[in-house]
């Protein structure tokens, strides 16, 4: 199985790459502006990034192409925002700009969620958020501070999460992942 990590310039974009790696996937960092037909993967996981998704969207490179591909994608941090605005939801400055550990509760597990307590902590770096998922995503996480902190496309395997599943801080990171994986692996 290959799941490469789009790189949109986020601080932990190594470490997505290295939890894939030790899960025993094969992957590479790809920059946001590689050419889809240079993508040959069974997912891929839009990375956070610095730039803002209020002003700055344009720097996330060619992740419109990529969400369209019918390939499991997982957007983490702006990577999930982005889909959230790819979609028709709104995203943009965050009422509490969030940066360490948080409580996140999950409302549903779906697939990406499976097996996870329904609350667990997280780590948090982010002064966007989303704030509307619009009509094609489906809410799976909250927490007190944000409300959005994990959603699934209806129809399609799609997931957004606000939290950074990545680092050591958030508990049953590597758990989601491997449950990404799971999806993965049916595509």
């Amino acid at each position: 199985m290959k799941v490469d990590v789009v790189d949109n310039g986020g601080q932990w974009t190594h470490r997505e790459w290295r939890v894939l790696r030790y899960l025993g996937v094969q992957s590479d960092i790809i920059p946001n502006t590689t050419p889809l037909e240079h993508i040959d993967v069974d997912g891929l996981v839009l990375s956070g990034g610095a730039p803002t998704i209020s002003d700055e969207s344009l720097k996330l490179g060619n992740s419109d192409e990529y969400i369209e591909t019918g390939i499991p994608i997982l957007g983490i941090c702006v990577g999930a925002q982005y889909i959230a605005r790819h979609f028709g939801g709104k995203a943009g400055s965050a009422k509490v700009p969030e940066y360490g550990k948080t409580s996140v509760h999950v409302i549903d597990e779906n697939d990406i969620f499976q097996g996870i307590p329904k609350k667990f902590i997280a780590w948090e770096s982010h002064n966007d958020e989303i704030k509307d998922l619009g009509k094609e995503l489906k809410l799976l996480a909250s927490s007190e501070s944000c409300n959005v902190q994990g959603f699934k496309h209806r129809t399609r395997s799609i997931y957004g999460l606000q939290f950074h599943p990545e680092v050591e801080h958030t508990e049953y990171g590597r758990e989601i992942f491997n449950n990404f994986l799971n999806v993965c692996k049916w595509y």
